[in-house]
């Protein structure tokens, strides 16, 4: 292998078309933190938002890449972009840094020595946190806690039984809380993230449990399950995009069967009521607190 790419930079970068994509988010990638020291010769990072995610994604192109080799990294000017520069020098880099397009662009050559690598390894890296006794990641959503609409729908989520679907996963919070029920048979667990689904996997240990990485936009509707719980993402790339949770529903409708159930928490301003009406036969609100709404579907 010889470049690496990471994440979906705009065209005007001209991202290299034979490059082997590396982000977690892009079901079927590979592994960056697979790759062999000095096994590579150029990378093309467009990184992430969260600073320890970052500059964990920048330690491990770092490792991967040989001396020499050719570090090509951009973020947006406004989510991350005016912190590269101070970030790539922490490592002990030399670069040439442009804007372009709302965006920063720094280009370095890999030394031989670069700083602070193994720090920001594991700073990024799994843990087990034992305020959730859980594995998380950071660059997960809610990596470091039970956000408050996961929470609330935990409030109230009665003893579900049959064969069901955790749609967005993330680490595992909502799944483990279905498996306490004995009455379920089976339980899929999907998320677009293969470090959430990564953490999800060591946190269930369940046969009834099967992992997916997958995007839920795209999964199959077979009409043969019996509830399916969701917490969707309503943000794409960092701007919101309600057309996802929107998604999410839709594709809820089309996995369960006739009578089947659909738990969703969403924030109080998303507007899924409509998208719940139009494809499931009734629908309850169950609670609405701290900006959060919980409601009940019924296919």
């Amino acid at each position: 292998m010889s470049a690496i790419l990471y994440g979906r930079p705009p065209a005007v970068f001209d991202p290299p078309a034979d490059a082997v994509q590396t982000s977690p988010l892009i079901p079927g990638s590979a592994a960056l933190e697979d790759l062999a020291p000095g096994s590579i010769d150029s990378a093309m990072i467009y990184a992430p938002p969260g600073v320890i995610e970052r500059r964990h994604v920048l330690a491990l192109a770092l490792r991967a890449l040989a001396p020499g080799g050719r570090l090509d990294v951009m973020a947006p000017k406004d989510k991350s972009g005016s912190r590269l520069k101070k970030e790539l020098q922490d490592f002990g880099l030399t670069f040439e840094e442009t804007a372009k397009a709302h965006h920063r662009r720094a280009i370095a050559v890999r030394p031989e020595t670069v700083r602070g690598l193994d720090e920001a390894l594991a700073a990024g890296g799994p843990r087990r946190l034992e305020t959730l006794d859980a594995w998380t990641q950071p660059g997960v959503f809610a990596w470091d806690r039970i956000d408050p609409g996961s929470a609330l729908l935990l409030q109230h989520l009665p003893p579900l039984s049959g064969a069901g679907a955790d749609l967005g996963c993330g680490w595992g919070a909502l799944s483990r809380a279905v498996l306490t029920s004995p009455q379920v048979t089976a339980l899929r667990l999907v998320d677009l993230d293969r470090r959430a689904i990564e953490a999800a996997r060591r946190n269930i240990e369940d046969a009834r449990a099967v992992f997916d990485w997958a995007d839920v936009r795209l999964l199959s509707e077979d009409a043969d399950l019996d509830f399916v719980v969701a917490n969707p993402p309503f943000h794409d790339g960092g701007a919101e995009d309600r057309r996802l949770g929107q998604a999410f529903v839709r594709k809820a409708a089309g996995m369960l069967k006739p009578g089947g159930v659909l738990w969703v928490v969403a924030n109080r301003h998303l507007p899924y009521e409509n998208e719940i009406n139009a494809v499931f036969k009734r629908m309850k609100p169950v609670a609405d607190t701290g900006g959060y709404k919980v409601l009940e579907a019924t296919r």
